[in-house]
């Protein structure tokens, strides 16, 4: 048998993951129209924004118009990141499918992105995630720093199963762990994913990887090992935390789908149209984005 799964989920967060750290303020209009193209090329899942305070993340600071005001495919689950309980009601006024809860692994990094400890931080995400499934929606975790920190360095794989198990006794659906400073190697992902699966189900788990050294696919590939089927990247490789000095994009979706077409592993998104998806968001961005199937498509037109 085979040991790589025959259908990948591919979780498309560039809306929100991607823009929040772009310095060109993208147009509402503009956000509008590249989710409603990316809802057309098979993908299943996107995040679309993030419901945070504006002072925060000024270029979310439309999140409710963008998301009252794209077109909903069936079959698409339009998700947003969710703070605390006055974003949550923001969210659920937008009538989001999913609500996403993040926090950190490391305790520098949760104060920085969050302003709170991480105990203090539980009982925030506590409320948000009851009253998000009592709405009743699904709700997905976020950890960050998973396999490491910008402030603190190394984060022990024991301090990332605890924050796991708080999240999933508060009824997390999904955890997506993140390499936020993209400092993971194959053989780190191995070791945490080896103690991460002896505790929770493979199916509630994703993987989150960056870019900023090169190793994400190759990050990926251990992961798909280890039987992990969902990943989010983002499209052209944008991407980048506020608060996690030197992060740069996550794993670009278009060259995650070139490599998983490749290997004959299913994914139900369509190449071409993505790629043109990717192009127009370049575009509105003014500079060439990091993605290598980008770059390749680029020099060959050139």
């Amino acid at each position: 048998m085979s040991k790589w799964p025959k259908h990948v989920t591919i979780k498309e967060v560039g809306p929100r993951d991607g823009l929040q750290n772009e310095p060109t303020v993208i147009a509402t209009e503009d956000k509008i129209v590249w989710i409603n193209q990316l809802s057309k090329t098979g993908l299943t899942y996107i995040e679309i924004t993030s419901f945070v305070h504006p002072k925060w993340i000024p270029q979310l600071a439309d999140a409710f118009d963008v998301a009252t005001n794209i077109e909903r495919v069936p079959g698409v689950t339009y998700a947003a990141l969710v703070p605390n309980q006055k974003g949550l009601e923001k969210a659920l006024a937008a009538q989001v499918d999913e609500v996403s809860v993040f926090m950190s692994a490391s305790e520098t990094h949760n104060r920085k992105n969050i302003n709170k400890s991480i105990d203090d931080t539980y009982s925030v995400l506590a409320e948000v995630v009851h009253e998000a499934k009592s709405a009743p929606k699904t709700v997905r975790g976020y950890l960050s720093a998973v396999f490491g920190c910008p402030y603190e360095g190394a984060v022990s794989v024991d301090q990332v199963i605890s924050v796991s198990e708080k999240l999933f006794e508060m009824g997390i659906d999904e955890l997506s762990f993140g390499d936020t400073i993209g400092v993971a190697n194959p053989r780190q992902v191995e070791k945490v994913l080896d103690s991460l699966l002896k505790r929770f189900p493979k199916e509630k788990l994703a993987m989150h990887f960056h870019d900023t050294r090169g190793t994400a696919l190759a990050n990926v590939l251990v992961s798909l090992e280890m039987g992990i089927t969902t990943f989010d990247s983002s499209l052209g490789g944008l991407g980048g935390c506020p608060y996690a000095p030197g992060a740069s994009g996550n794993v670009a979706t278009d060259d995650l789908l070139y490599m998983l077409c490749g290997m004959n592993i299913s994914t139900g998104v369509d190449r071409e149209q993505l790629t043109e998806a990717a192009l127009f968001i370049q575009n509105k961005i003014g500079r060439t984005l990091n993605s290598h199937h980008l770059l390749a498509i680029s020099s060959c037109c050139s």
